[in-house]
């Protein structure tokens, strides 16, 4: 799925459903300079080739009784493929789980844990978490503060040069 298959109005159209998923494709149209019949193909064509992923209500955490937030650095115990995929598993079933990344790093996973509150991040940790022969070590991180989240992708680094037909890097 090369992004070199985008057009401007193509980055418009993901822009503004970024911004606002809800648009109908009327609106979607108006705003991005189309008629309504070839921006639905236009959505279509992007859905199918898999650059829009999915439409969701992005809830307030708190609003929904999610007051707490830690970032969990984990270490796999005797690295191998077998015990990462495992623990990649384990994680990405766990509903509090909204996102988990391996990284470099002291940390071979960082996942983000969504919890009402401390008692249930404790039961989670020692009943589940703890309980994982492949861990080695894990280390919390609360978070105090959310200065951002759930952000629109940036899309700037894929504007095109029209005579080049190629990408234009983004050096700024």
């Amino acid at each position: 799925m090369p992004y070199i298959n985008l057009d401007a109005i193509d980055l418009k159209i993901l822009a503004a459903l970024q911004d606002d998923g809800r648009l109908t494709n009327n609106e979607l149209a108006d705003k991005v300079g189309l008629s309504p019949s070839p921006c639905l193909r236009r959505v279509r064509r992007l859905e199918r080739d898999g650059f829009i992923q999915a439409y969701r209500a992005v809830l307030q955490r708190e609003s929904v009784g999610l007051g707490l937030t830690i970032f969990v650095e984990i270490k796999v115990e005797r690295h191998s493929r077998d015990n990462a995929k495992a623990l990649q598993d384990t994680l990405a079933a766990m509903p509090e789980v909204v996102s988990c990344h391996m990284v470099s790093g002291t940390a071979d996973f960082i996942a983000e844990i969504v919890v009402p509150h401390l008692k249930a991040y404790e039961r989670l940790l020692t009943e589940k978490l703890l309980t994982l022969p492949m861990i080695g070590d894990i280390r919390s991180n609360f978070v105090l503060t959310r200065a951002k989240s759930d952000a629109p992708l940036p899309l700037s680094h894929l504007k095109r040069d029209a005579k080049a037909k190629e990408p234009v890097p983004d050096c700024d």
